[in-house]
């Protein structure tokens, strides 16, 4: 696909306070006193920090009484969780770990899902040896398609990756059945409504240097097999689909059913959006 002509959605930065705002925020980071982990640490963070989930969803859990500490189910919100103290959820043991964030170029034939009661084959079988930390997919992609999928066991951000607010873009080559018609091409670059639904494709082109069989489509939304869907509506079969980009990450030196942890800076940018 050829690169993009529409203008990105960039984000405004707040202007530069200067020297004295710069001294104001020191004299303050100094005056602000450091938490004593004998203190504790919140319990829904405590659970974000275990990779079970976000905090938000966390608060849910501990209002349902899922979560125990030392025994005692948990109810309160601003609980804190002290040094040596046994927390579980749903029964199980749960414990802070460090972040892990994987990310596998997934070939086909794999489902999306941490097991399977009828023994087929899953992603957790292709990087199960990335970690020791207990990870998960973020988001998924169905058995048929390819490409990239992130693992972690941060919570927030993989609940941030996943929210329709935050129009995290993935960038899919679809190989069709037949070649796209221009008009249709077109009308993928107007409004299109699936299911009742309008569905937000930020770009759709050929594929430079291939036959009109194959296309490039840019979108945020979320929502299952919807690039099938997409073509099907318009009348055409999607035989390969493979996820290239996936929140400004991409396949480059990453062999299909590989996996490699990410850099820094990938991690910074990604906390970013």
């Amino acid at each position: 696909m050829s690169a993009t002509n529409n203008s990105s959605r960039g984000r405004q930065t707040g202007g530069n306070k200067g020297f004295q705002g710069k001294k104001r925020d020191f004299k303050k980071a100094k005056e602000t006193p450091v938490a004593d982990p004998a203190d504790g640490i919140r319990l829904n963070k405590y659970i974000s920090n275990s990779g079970v989930s976000s905090r938000r969803e966390a608060d849910t859990y501990i209002a349902s009484g899922n979560v125990t500490v030392n025994g005692k189910v948990i109810t309160e919100m601003g609980f804190k969780v002290k040094p040596g103290d046994e927390v579980r959820f749903d029964g199980t043991s749960i414990s802070p770990e460090v972040k892990r964030y994987i990310l596998l170029n997934k070939p086909k034939n794999y489902i999306t899902t941490m097991d399977d009661d009828r023994n087929r084959k899953t992603v957790m079988d292709l990087i199960e040896n990335a970690t020791k930390e207990r990870i998960y997919p973020v988001g998924r992609l169905d058995r048929n398609t390819t490409g990239l999928l992130l693992f972690t066991n941060d919570g927030d951000l993989a609940k941030k990756l996943t929210h329709p607010k935050h129009n995290v873009q993935k960038l899919y080559h679809a190989s069709l059945d037949k070649k796209l018609e221009l008009k249709h091409l077109q009308r993928l670059r107007d409004e299109v409504i699936i299911e009742g639904r309008k569905v937000f494709i930020d770009e759709v082109d050929y594929v430079v240097g291939e036959s009109k069989t194959e296309v490039g489509i840019k979108i945020h939304s979320g929502r299952n097999r919807i690039v099938r869907k997409i073509f099907e509506h318009f009348g055409y079969k999607v035989v390969k689909l493979d996820r290239v980009i996936f929140a400004g990450l991409t396949k480059k030196n990453l062999p299909r059913g590989r996996y490699r942890p990410l850099t820094e800076q990938e991690i910074n940018t990604l906390h970013m959006i």
